[in-house]
């Protein structure tokens, strides 16, 4: 029994992950929007007195865009297909996902919303498998097939 890589690749998670790439795209436009916001009209945010995290309005402002426009940018490489956007897209989102959990006493609702979007977007990504398929040389026929290697060796 000999093992060949097939030239089509697994399609396993490839609606999840375009769904997911949309949503990145247009959760980053959003997040860069709010944080343009945050920008220019410091009282935007309004951070509670007693929070622990110390940063001013617009440094909030300045990490949602950043995030934002990165987030943005890896949405559009999963929806072309590139593997290394995938990856990245995986790193931001993560991100994306501790920065809002820091963000909840500021907007509560907002922020846990996106978490458990980011969240989603996480498992989609990883999920998806773009790697070409493993098919297997049937033992004694010259015929190529899709079968496992346990139920190669059982016959």
């Amino acid at each position: 029994m000999s093992m060949h890589a097939s030239e089509r690749l697994s399609e396993r998670g490839a609606g999840g992950a375009l769904f997911a790439s949309i949503l990145m795209i247009v959760g980053g436009a959003m997040g860069a929007l709010q944080g343009i916001a945050g920008i220019t009209k410091s009282a935007f945010f309004v951070v509670p007195a007693d929070y622990w995290i110390t940063v001013s309005p617009t440094a909030w402002g300045w990490t949602h865009l950043v995030v934002g426009v990165v987030l943005v940018a890896a949405g559009l490489g999963v929806l072309t297909g590139e593997t290394w956007a995938r990856w990245l897209g995986i790193a931001i989102v993560a991100v994306s996902a501790v920065v809002n959990f820091l963000f909840i006493p500021v907007q509560p609702f907002t922020s846990l919303a996106l978490i458990a979007i980011d969240v989603w977007v996480m498992h989609s990504l990883a999920v998806h498998k773009r790697e070409p398929e493993m098919i297997y040389l049937n033992a004694g026929t010259t015929t190529v097939g899709e079968q496992s290697p346990q139920s190669t060796r059982s016959s």
